[in-house]
């Protein structure tokens, strides 16, 4: 077994897969239209869905946005330099929540940014 993806539901498709290739750098891997159903489907991931967990972006037509509820927490993502990750983020226009530095009771380096959906990311760096 192994985990194929996670979905998120966003009010604008275009926003969103700019947001996460342009600013966090994945690649779109395919997109469908599904008019029948009134929705599209984005993956976008940091490799081939063979070997690589995969984004998926739900845009249904006709809702342009989400009540974010208070159940989902955040995706997470490994950078190299949590302190540049955020600085580039910053410069390309992404939202920074929470700057980056240790976590709370722990050493761990982390910042959290928000996509354009007031989704949480939180980029943690590797411990040496």
């Amino acid at each position: 077994m192994r985990l194929l993806h996670t979905m998120l539901r966003v009010g604008n498709l275009e926003r969103s897969v700019k947001f996460y290739t342009e600013i966090m750098g994945m690649k779109l891997l395919r997109q469908k239209e599904y008019p029948e159903g009134r929705f599209s489907l984005a993956f976008l991931g940091y490799g081939d869905e063979k070997h690589h967990t995969a984004l998926e972006l739900t845009y249904n037509w006709d809702t342009d946005h989400y009540e974010l509820g208070n159940g989902f927490g955040h995706l997470a993502i490994e950078v190299d330099d949590v302190y540049e990750a955020a600085e580039k983020i910053r410069a390309a226009g992404g939202k920074i929540i929470r700057e980056p530095g240790p976590m709370n009771a722990g050493t761990t380096l982390i910042a959290f940014i928000a996509d354009p959906d007031g989704y949480e990311i939180e980029l943690l760096q590797p411990k040496v």
